[in-house]
C-alpha cells in the first residue's frame, strides 16, 4: 500500500520546481502585485469619497476583484505549467527512460500534474493574507470565501488535467500549449458569446408567448467560469440566469459535474495514451 502511494515522479518534480529561484521570484512579484492592487484600491476609494473608512459594500467589490484575479491566474498560468510536462520530456528525449522505470503511467501522469497544481496552490495560499484583509472591513462571509477557494481548486485541477492530456497526445510543446490555451479561450470567451446569442434568439422566438426552458443555455452558463463565479459572488446573477433559461437546476452542480468529468477523463486518456507507441513496437 505504501509503495502505491509513493510517487517518485512527483517528488522529483516538486524538488526541481521548488528549488528553483525563478519559482519564488514569481511568488514574490505576484504578492507585490496583489498588495499594490489591494492598497491602491483602498486608497483610491477612500480618497474619492473624502473619508477615512472603508465600507462593507466596497469590501465586497474588492473581494470580487481579487477572486477574478485568482481565476485569471488559474485560467492563463495553468496551461503554461502543464502543457509541456510530457511533451517536454519527449523533446528532451528523456521520456523513453522514464517509461522504462517501474513507475506506472498513472504515477507519471499524476506526478507531472500534481507538481504544477501544487505550485499554483502555493500562489493561492501565499495570497491568503492579502485576501483576508477584506474581512477587516466586513461584508464577506467565511463560507463564501471557502466556496471561492474550493471552486478555484476544481477549475485549476480540470485545466491542469487538460494541459497534461494535450501534452501527452501532441508531440510538440508549442502546439500542445496553443491547443490548451485555445481550449481556455473556448471556455472563457466563446461559450458566454454562444450563451448570449442563444438567449437572444430564444427571446425573439418566444416574443409575446410564455418563455420555454433553454437547457442548452443553462448548460453553457454552468460551464463558463466567469458566469459561474459571478453567480457565486452575486446570487442575483444566478437568479437572472435561471430566469432567462427557465431552468432551476443549480449552476454549481453543473459546474462540478462538468469539470469533474474533464479531470477524470483527461487523466484516464493521458494514462492510456502515454505508452501507446511502446505497445505498437512490441
Amino acid at each position: 500500500m505504501k509503495s502505491r502511494l509513493n510517487n517518485p515522479v512527483l517528488a522529483k518534480e516538486i524538488k526541481l520546481r521548488f528549488r528553483s529561484s525563478k519559482s519564488f521570484t514569481g511568488v514574490l512579484f505576484y504578492l507585490l502585485a496583489m498588495c499594490i492592487f489591494v492598497f491602491g484600491f483602498i486608497y483610491t476609494t477612500t480618497s474619492l469619497k473624502g473619508t477615512a473608512y472603508f465600507r462593507p459594500s466596497e469590501s465586497i467589490i474588492l473581494f470580487t476583484f481579487l477572486t477574478f484575479i485568482q481565476l485569471g491566474l488559474v485560467l492563463f498560468i495553468t496551461p503554461g505549467l502543464t502543457a509541456g510536462t510530457i511533451s517536454g520530456e519527449r523533446e528532451r528525449q528523456t521520456l523513453p527512460m522514464l517509461l522504462t522505470t517501474s513507475q506506472s503511467s498513472f504515477q507519471i501522469v499524476t506526478g507531472k500534474l500534481l507538481s504544477s497544481v501544487l505550485f499554483l496552490l502555493l500562489l493561492i495560499i501565499a495570497g491568503l493574507p492579502v485576501y483576508s484583509m477584506v474581512f477587516l472591513f466586513g461584508g464577506i462571509s467565511p463560507v463564501l470565501f471557502v466556496k471561492s477557494l474550493f471552486f478555484l481548486f476544481v477549475t485549476l485541477l480540470a485545466i491542469g488535467s487538460l494541459g497534461v492530456l494535450f501534452s501527452t497526445l501532441i508531440r510538440r510543446t508549442t502546439v500542445s500549449m496553443i491547443v490548451t490555451y485555445g481550449s481556455m479561450l473556448f471556455f472563457t470567451a466563446i461559450i458566454p458569446f454562444l450563451f448570449l446569442i442563444l438567449i437572444q434568439v430564444k427571446r425573439f422566438g418566444t416574443m409575446g408567448m410564455t418563455p420555454s426552458k433553454t437547457y442548452v443555455g443553462h448548460i453553457l452558463a454552468s460551464i463558463n467560469p466567469e458566469i459561474f463565479f459571478a453567480s457565486l459572488l452575486t446570487p442575483e446573477i444566478g437568479m437572472s440566469v435561471q430566469e432567462m433559461t427557465q431552468v432551476t437546476f443549480p449552476l454549481w452542480i453543473g459546474y462540478l459535474l462538468f469539470y469533474g468529468v474533464i479531470t477524470i477523463g483527461s487523466i484516464w486518456i493521458a494514462t492510456k495514451r502515454l505508452r501507446v507507441n511502446m505497445k505498437k513496437h512490441k
